[in-house]
């Protein structure tokens, strides 16, 4: 990815003080590309509009961890103003219901899962019916989410675990959930953060994975370095919260191809606004 650089020596970002804005003001130590600094790569979707239509200059990548902490304390606030009911997608009434359906969306979307789940959780309401059932009923039931044999499986097997090892219920720790079959961190901090309130992990997925490396907030190749390194950017308190906020927002403005940095609430502090659109 093509990151814009200043010309000019480079000065700290300062963190926003509580309370400036309603909507998150540019933190004061924020600067955006300079008069001698190279313009962003214009492309066939900017060339035809007019500069009111066009993103907001592409801002410095950060450098430091106080220039990303800045960004992120803007990124929180916004997100939150724009998304206020930013809440995982996936239809789930329990933890247990919560756990089969994440690892059913495993390269699956949510809506997909969700037109699945209603006819599994009819059939097999609980660990221990889950337990005891036909793998090939199963596999017919998931079928349209994708890899349903390795699916089923995991399903059937994670709920043989949580009965006999955890007495039927779904544990409340990282360490006790990612020895269940069909389960690793990121499955983990989902079923933790929404059915159980418990912050121990940010949820990493490929939408979170994308959003943190435009915001130059990371430059991590892997899922667990990114969540290394957004954890102590963010309050603890906010990190179930902020996947949601940035998933949502990958969903519906920073896609994967053709961003819409035009209408993007960062993207005066982004360093990739315009650059990916």
């Amino acid at each position: 990815m093509a990151r814009a650089t200043g010309g000019g020596p480079r000065q700290p970002l300062s963190v926003k003080k509580p309370g400036a804005s309603k909507r998150g003001a540019v933190p004061s130590g924020t600067s955006v590309r300079s008069a001698g600094t190279p313009k962003p790569r214009r492309t066939s979707k900017t060339l035809g509009q007019k500069p009111s239509q066009r993103a907001a200059p592409v801002a410095r990548s950060p450098k430091t961890k106080a220039d990303k902490q800045a960004i992120a304390t803007v990124v929180l606030e916004r997100l939150q103003a724009t998304y206020p009911d930013a809440h995982c997608e996936l239809d789930h009434r329990n933890a247990f219901e919560l756990l089969s359906a994440t690892i059913l969306s495993a390269q699956c979307t949510d809506v997909r899962v969700n037109m699945v789940t209603p006819a599994l959780f009819a059939r097999f309401p609980n660990p221990e019916t889950l337990a005891n059932a036909p793998l090939e009923e199963v596999e017919e039931i998931v079928r349209t989410t994708g890899f349903f044999r390795a699916k089923a499986k995991s399903l059937v097997g994670m709920a043989k675990a949580l009965v006999r090892d955890h007495a039927g219920d779904v544990p409340r720790s990282i360490a006790e959930l990612v020895p269940l079959p069909g389960v690793g961190r990121k499955t983990a901090n989902v079923i933790l953060g929404n059915a159980f309130g418990i912050n121990e992990g940010i949820v990493v997925d490929t939408h979170v994975q994308r959003l943190a490396r435009r915001l130059g907030l990371t430059r991590e190749p892997d899922p667990v370095g990114i969540e290394r390194e957004l954890m102590p950017l963010f309050p603890r308190d906010a990190w179930a919260q902020l996947s949601h906020l940035l998933i949502w927002h990958g969903r519906r403005t920073c896609f994967a191809r053709k961003p819409a940095c035009d209408r993007c609430v960062l993207a005066d502090v982004c360093p990739s606004a315009g650059i990916d659109a």
